[in-house]
């Protein structure tokens, strides 16, 4: 599924990345600003190209904009629950993410699941198109390995305002958190993976297809849970934080009480990687 080019121009394909690097770095940049920088470098740009290109992107300016329209006007939005809220311990709350992964003769779109408390990648996908099952994939993949959150927080995109993806959060008993719109920062953390990843991997490759890519982040996904420290966790890895408070959550038995009840299936591969860790 990784081989199909986009249909963009050679031209557009390096502007798009460029674009990409920018808006890691300025992400309050709407068209406007962008092309203003991109004129500043030398890149003579129309605005009305460079606005195609960022929605192409799924790019959008973290500012504040009027809520007069929705991403898709059969999908219903959810309001944004995490706001003030405490959240210290895996499986409190889940997010999830879709972001732009240039190559050689387009581009490919990757949508991860990330433990909100622990910054753990619990599952991922890739796809050349923005169809929703890609992201129902990635979300049905991380509630069989990791059991189910409390609340999952998204954007406003139709991939996950869509019925298709909201029906698998509802049916699990997860209540479900939006951003409010144009605000990515609501999803800060899973924001800050994407400037990691890019500029730790992405970034430093010129990747050539699909399945180079689908190697080279599956690689650096493994390096960022496994053996990345990460500031916020004490300097722990995210897999040590999320299987630390997976430890502390379950019940100490005393002695004559009964026996735990046995694991749900969903729950038992978390419990399996504990024990072996």
């Amino acid at each position: 599924m990784y081989h199909r080019p986009k249909g963009e121009s050679a031209e557009n394909l390096a502007l798009m990345r460029r674009i990409d690097k920018l808006f890691l770095e300025c992400p309050f940049y709407g068209s406007r600003q962008m092309v203003r920088h991109l004129w500043r470098e030398g890149v003579c740009v129309g605005r009305h190209r460079v606005r195609r290109l960022m929605r192409l992107m799924g790019l959008q300016a973290i500012y504040q904009a009027p809520r007069t329209t929705r991403p898709h006007p059969e999908h219903w939005v959810y309001p944004y629950m995490l706001k003030g809220l405490a959240i210290e311990r895996p499986n409190h709350a889940w997010c999830a993410d879709i972001t732009y992964i240039p190559v050689q003769k387009g581009f490919l779109y990757l949508v991860a699941v990330m433990d909100w408390a622990t910054r753990r990648v619990l599952s991922w996908r890739l796809s050349n198109t923005l169809d929703v099952r890609f992201c129902t994939e990635a979300l049905s993949e991380a509630l069989q390995r990791y059991g189910r959150p409390e609340i999952f927080n998204t954007d406003q995109g139709s991939q996950f305002t869509s019925l298709e993806f909201t029906s698998v959060l509802k049916d699990a008993g997860i209540a479900i958190s939006m951003d409010g719109r144009g605000r990515c920062m609501d999803n800060i953390f899973i924001e800050r993976l994407w400037r990691s990843l890019k500029y730790e991997a992405v970034y430093l490759h010129e990747i050539s297809d699909g399945f180079q890519a689908q190697r080279l982040i599956s690689s650096w996904f493994a390096f960022y849970d496994q053996d990345r420290p990460h500031s916020a966790l004490g300097g722990a890895t995210p897999a040590q934080a999320y299987e630390k408070g997976m430890l502390a959550q379950r019940p100490t038995q005393r002695p004559g009480s009964p026996a735990p009840l046995p694991a749900l299936p969903e729950q038992q591969d978390v419990l399996n990687r504990t024990r072996a860790a």
